[in-house]
């Protein structure tokens, strides 16, 4: 079995494709984004925002990155 077949059949793989997966993926770069504006002074508070990205465009695009490397 390959890597890729592998990460699609996990529980986690089923999950973070799924509706409630997309949510999260919402929510999650939502509060990166949150705490990057918070700590826009500081290194890491920009690293945050720029993190954002990735998290809401996986969520808004119904995108996953790890299965789009994997195959």
């Amino acid at each position: 079995m390959s890597v890729h077949e592998s990460f699609n059949r996990s529980g986690f793989s089923r999950f973070i494709n799924s509706t409630a997966g997309r949510a999260f993926r919402l929510v999650a770069g939502s509060a990166f984004l949150i705490v990057g504006f918070l700590f826009r002074h500081h290194t890491l508070g920009i690293a945050s925002m720029v993190w954002s990205v990735f998290s809401l465009s996986a969520g808004g695009f119904d995108w996953c990155y790890v299965s789009a490397v994997l195959g």
